[in-house]
């Protein structure tokens, strides 16, 4: 046996054990058993969540009993009527905010435009410029397109580290993303909201790739508006319902652009002037999902006496050892990382260059390693605290470099 394969060998053995150590004092290892997974490695939950197991049951339920039984009392007696705000105040401590200040309830798109416009309004005259992370997800960027040409606005594309430079007296809006769903780079919310802030406008957050990965702070932080999904780190289902965040201090001012009768102050008053309810209910628009809601609000139950601190440690510490792991095994030059290595600039994933991306995530996948790609070039893999493991990380690592050895390389990684 040759030099160079007894030291491969001996690391890979000593990141197997290292892994396996690191299993063993995991905090959160109890909660992997709460969810339905199978022999492969899943690191594609920054698209869709796994499945809680005990939610088909609570659905279930919802069928038979609060539909099936109850039928129309369930909007009384199984709580469907008050279930927005209940499960906005459910998924307020995941993102650092206090109580009644979230709304659960259609989708990211529908609230991106919900808030985008309503922040304009917030802002005032003589504010006609609406900033938009040039990098979003692009149906942000679709979205802030039409709310500026409804509200006369002007769309200024930004990258997020130039946005306190574009800044100034006629900024109304900034719509920014916390994490870049591509790289996953972290972007700073604290200092942009600041920035926004000290301009004299309005501070709007896309939080997908945030909620139930890190830390938010949107209350300490002085967030004005915020949305987010609930099918990627809260494991809500697919197409499970968003979320809106509105300060409170913003709450009375907040000029839905979509005043449907759920958010009506005596919604059935059915009469035809439309008078805003209170609080956060004036986010509600029609209404409710409610399968799709509740469905939700069972899987939360995964958070129950879980810290965010926690959740953010073990990431930071899969995300490293996935790192490490990759450059033992796998050959030089044939992957890049483009996910910051600092931690303060880092989501919960991690993006690699690959020239030959899509065959290989495609083997990746028949082989039981699931991740995802972004076009042109780029593997992505996402680190579920709950329920991705360090043992996960070395396999996915090992047999990422298994399949780079049968497929030729067509060109630099970089």
């Amino acid at each position: 046996m040759s030099e160079t394969t007894t030291t491969t060998t001996t690391t890979a053995e000593d990141l197997r054990a290292r892994a396996l150590k690191l299993d063993a004092t995991d905090p959160l290892a109890d909660r992997r058993g709460l969810f339905a997974l199978d022999d492969g490695v899943y690191l594609d939950g920054n698209s869709l969540g796994a499945l809680p197991v005990h939610v088909p049951a609570r659905v279930q339920d919802v069928l038979t009993r609060q539909w099936g039984e109850l039928r129309i009392r369930s909007w009384d007696e199984s709580g469907w009527w008050t279930a927005p705000e209940r499960i906005g105040d459910r998924i307020a401590p995941l993102v650092g905010a206090a109580a009644g200040q979230i709304v659960v309830g259609d989708s990211t798109s529908v609230n991106v435009f919900k808030a985008v416009v309503a922040a304009a309004r917030i802002a005032g005259e003589g504010r006609d410029e609406i900033l938009v992370d040039a990098t979003t997800f692009p149906t942000d960027g679709y979205i802030a397109a039409s709310a500026a040409r409804l509200t006369g606005h002007r769309l200024v594309p930004v990258d997020p580290a130039d946005v306190p430079a574009a800044l100034g007296p006629r900024t109304a809006v900034a719509l920014l993303n916390h994490v870049d769903y591509r790289f996953g780079r972290l972007h700073d919310l604290p200092g942009l909201t600041a920035a926004v802030h000290a301009a004299g406008a309005v501070a709007v957050w896309d939080l997908c790739h945030t909620a139930g990965a890190l830390p938010v702070g949107l209350d300490e932080h002085g967030v004005d508006l915020a949305v987010g999904c609930t099918y990627k780190y809260l494991n809500g289902g697919p197409g499970s319902p968003a979320y809106l965040y509105v300060a409170e201090r913003h709450q009375a001012a907040f000029d839905s652009p979509l005043p449907g009768w759920n958010s009506h102050a005596d919604p059935f008053g059915m009469t035809p002037d439309y008078v805003p309810a209170d609080g956060s209910v004036r986010g509600r628009v029609g209404t409710p999902d409610i399968v799709s809601m509740l469905t939700l609000e069972a899987a939360l139950d995964v958070w129950d006496g879980v810290s965010v601190d926690t959740v953010r440690a073990k990431s930071l510490t899969l995300t490293d050892f996935f790192l490490e792991c990759v450059e033992a095994y796998v050959p030089a030059g044939r992957v890049t990382s483009v996910t910051p290595a600092a931690h303060a600039e880092r989501g919960s994933q991690v993006a690699l260059r690959c020239e030959d991306a899509e065959p290989v995530m495609r083997r990746l996948i028949e082989r039981g390693v699931v991740g995802d790609l972004r076009r042109p070039g780029v593997l992505r893999f996402g680190f579920t605290p709950l329920y991705v493991g360090f043992a996960d990380v070395e396999r996915a690592a090992r047999v990422l470099a298994e399949v780079l050895a049968e497929i030729p390389p067509s060109g630099p990684a970089a």
